[in-house]
């Protein structure tokens, strides 16, 4: 009888294991369901402050000679990146709802890993932009103070405002 018994505590204990590890794997699913969910939204965002942000820059790169300023208006007009990034987010969300819950676990760890990438590339590049619009507002300041102290006939022409 304790083989038995013995056999159906085994039993038990293997039946145990087995729900346990499917759970663990269920959930681990959802949290990488969840993730790429939480990094697509994050990219979302990202793009949208980057637009802004390159919007607000146009104003600073306004106060700049025409002559100096030109691949700057060129790369602030230039909003056809974020667009083409923003249809890529738009992608990503339409494969997680139409092959989300069959995606394989390691189908979705690229996914986030890819999304994850895209972000922090962004969020530095959005940075660096960020930078450099404080470093050109404040050089435009200190110039466009420089300019008002110089005479009237040293001024140079600001270009169309």
């Amino acid at each position: 009888m304790p083989t038995a018994l013995t056999i159906a505590g085994l039993a038990a204990l293997a039946l145990a294991l087995y729900l346990l590890a499917s759970i663990l794997r269920a959930r681990r699913r959802d949290r990488s369901l969840i993730r790429l969910l939480d990094l697509a939204d994050a990219m979302q965002a990202l793009l949208d402050r980057s637009q802004e942000r390159m919007a607000a820059m146009q104003a600073v790169v306004g106060r700049v000679p025409a002559d100096i300023a030109a691949v700057a208006h060129a790369s602030l007009d230039g909003t056809q990146p974020i667009l083409d990034a923003k249809r890529d987010v738009l992608q990503h969300r339409l494969w997680i709802q139409k092959h989300g819950q069959s995606a394989s676990q390691r189908e979705l760890d690229t996914a986030c890993a890819a999304l994850d990438r895209a972000r922090s590339r962004l969020a530095a590049q959005l940075d660096e932009l960020e930078r450099a619009g404080a470093e050109l507002a404040q050089a435009t300041e200190a110039s466009a103070e420089a300019a008002r102290r110089e005479p009237a006939t040293l001024r140079r022409d600001p270009g169309p405002t």
